[in-house]
């Protein structure tokens, strides 16, 4: 199995495990600092005993210490290994194989962590010399049509999270799934020719 994530939709994810003969790849295009996405439950559910799972670096797994560990933990512990192939490190469920994997995973899971504290801290200095030079936009308002549309789905109990896993999976359209949901046009997404 693989597990391949990207912070956004709009990143490409082809370079993550190019070249890796893999049965099934699962793709979360979220953040990784929550540790609660859709397609790492479904690969903690699919993954059984002797199985490996594939993922590109340790910071697409977590983005801290204490997630890395656990998921690497709760891996080995159903006796699933786990390889980073940046780092080309193995993770597996026998400790004895490999009795530095345990201290390496704590090392170099500081090192992930460190690093995006590191992006963090450039991102607010960034942040705060655009806002110096008066040329800082921050994040766009959402539309108050598309605040309406989003409460009229929590009210009648729309599944949006269905819909939006099936337009991952390519069972259906970007334009089939905002008409279900009942979506207005906006520059936030982008209407696709239906075949």
């Amino acid at each position: 199995m693989g597990y391949i994530r990207a912070s956004s939709v709009d990143q490409n994810t082809a370079r993550q495990l190019d070249g890796i003969a893999i049965d099934q790849t699962l793709i979360d295009k979220v953040s990784g600092k929550n540790p609660d996405r859709p397609q790492l439950h479904c690969l903690l559910e699919k993954v059984s005993a002797g199985d490996v799972v594939y993922v590109h670096s340790m910071y697409r797994l977590a983005r801290n210490l204490q997630d890395l560990l656990t998921l690497v933990e709760t891996f080995n512990k159903r006796g699933e290994t786990v390889k980073f192939t940046k780092e080309s490190i193995e993770f597996s469920p026998d400790k004895e194989k490999n009795p530095m994997s345990v201290p390496l995973l704590h090392l170099l899971g500081v090192v992930v962590q460190f690093e995006r504290s590191l992006i963090l801290e450039r991102q607010k200095e960034g942040i705060a010399k655009a806002k110096e030079r008066g040329t800082f936009k921050g994040r766009k308002t959402i539309d108050s049509e598309i605040l309406k549309s989003a409460k009229v789905l929590v009210e009648n109990g729309c599944l949006w999270d269905k819909q939006l896993n099936s337009w991952r999976s390519s069972k259906v359209l970007c334009k089939s799934t905002q008409r279900k949901s009942r979506q207005v046009m906006s520059g936030r997404f982008r209407w696709t020719e239906e075949k």
